[in-house]
């Protein structure tokens, strides 16, 4: 059933690097279809399965033949000394390489991939939804039936240890991002460009102008299609996804599609039904006559500019979280050329962007969200608009960016009552 993915780990000991969401599916997959298999678990965190814990599990590594690794697992300071590695990924791409549009890009791909599943599903095809969204590969693999469409999120951590490549591949930009990972900004490129580096030449790349010279010298064997306009067959007033940066999305979904084999011109009226993602330019609603506007997935400084432009009047801006270490002028640069009243800023990268904004006026640093709208409580006006678009990272106060997201609308609802 899964002939190249079993024949890859047959007869050899495996060890499964990180037991979060996608660990415990590999381990499942490898009981279930192998169940003679030599198999461990490793994981910082001692628990039920972990064979390997503590400050030194990596070293397991040493021990096995083969290491399927989860995209949470960082090894830019560990020495793997030619051991094979592979992941989840690598092997469904191996099984499936020819069924799967797989979409990466450091803003826009959960917003790119779930239109593209909702276009195809829209359409009557057999569209099936896997990747950094938040299902494991290994969870649907039963489910694909030989005229299904995969639709695989992927994220660099994911794309960072693969050897193939998915049959379309859609890469919407690459901005300096998770160096906490990677170790340097390059690193964190070559893993994006995994994406495409594997293609043959019957796949096709989708790729945003902007790319396509850092990215012509992969491109020996495959097509490239550039994203190109549709002003004439769209109309930009009635889409439910705002601003430059989600039109660029769109573009990028009608060409993946297009180049899988379905003409792009049958889903434009798709587009128009689809329900944006929750936490991405997400209307909270208007409390207190404040318009409260939901962005947390922000955590890169690109990200914020896009959502300051697609709204165009920002009264009040929400910044700042865990500091990765990304280079921050961009927003700086945006910020005093486009001020925006009140600037409110939390963590360390908070502090960072404070001291390279210098004197710029209606700074305020807030320890606890509680605290930003108490601030805002005592400045804001009717009419005004407050956005939550962070350009960091949550991890220093929040589990990840939807928890963060969520307190943020917890508190506008109350706003004003």
């Amino acid at each position: 059933m899964f002939d190249l993915i079993l024949n890859r780990l047959r007869g050899k000991r495996i060890l499964i690097l990180g037991f979060g969401r996608e660990g415990r599916s590999s381990l499942h997959f490898v009981q279930k279809y192998l169940p003679n298999a030599v198999v461990a678990v490793a994981d910082k965190n001692a628990m039920d399965g972990v064979k390997y814990s503590g400050n030194q599990y990596l070293e397991a590594m040493n021990d096995y033949d083969i290491v399927i690794k989860t995209p949470g697992i960082s090894l830019k300071d560990f020495d793997t000394k030619g051991g094979e590695i592979t992941s989840q990924t690598d092997l469904f791409l191996s099984q499936f390489h020819s069924q799967t549009i797989g979409i990466s890009g450091t803003k826009g791909k959960s917003t790119t991939t779930s239109l593209i599943y909702h276009l195809l599903k829209s359409s009557g095809r057999d569209a099936i939804l896997t990747g950094n969204i938040g299902i494991p590969c290994f969870d649907i693999m039963e489910e694909i039936n030989p005229d299904s469409i995969v639709v695989y999120e992927l994220s660099a951590h994911q794309l960072e240890y693969v050897h193939n490549s998915p049959h379309v591949g859609v890469l919407l930009n690459v901005f300096e991002e998770h160096l906490d990972h990677f170790g340097t900004f390059e690193r964190y490129k070559s893993a994006k460009f995994n994406l495409l580096r594997f293609m043959g030449e019957h796949d096709t790349a989708v790729i945003h102008d902007s790319l396509l010279n850092d990215t012509l010298d992969l491109f020996v064997n495959s097509k490239v299609f550039s994203l190109f306009d549709f002003d004439d067959e769209i109309d930009p007033t009635a889409l439910p996804l705002k601003g430059e940066h989600n039109y660029q999305n769109i573009k990028a979904a009608l060409l993946a599609c297009d180049a899988y084999g379905v003409d792009y011109r049958e889903l434009i009226p798709y587009l128009y039904t689809f329900k944006p993602l929750e936490h991405r330019l997400e209307p909270v609603g208007t409390f207190g006559g404040v318009v409260f506007v939901n962005d947390s997935i922000s955590t890169i400084p690109q990200a914020a500019i896009a959502a300051c432009q697609a709204l165009k009047r920002v009264d009040f801006l929400l910044l700042g979280g865990f500091d990765r270490g990304i280079d921050y002028q961009p927003l700086v640069d945006y910020l005093k050329a486009h001020p925006v009243p009140h600037l409110l800023f939390t963590g360390k990268a908070g502090e960072r962007m404070m001291v390279m904004l210098g004197g710029v006026s209606g700074r305020f640093y807030y320890p606890t969200m509680e605290e930003a709208f108490t601030y805002i409580t005592a400045h804001a006006k009717p009419g005004d608009v407050c956005l939550l678009s962070p350009a960091a990272s949550s991890y220093d106060q929040y589990k990840n960016f939807e928890e963060r997201g969520r307190k943020f609308k917890a508190l506008a609802e109350k706003f004003g009552k």
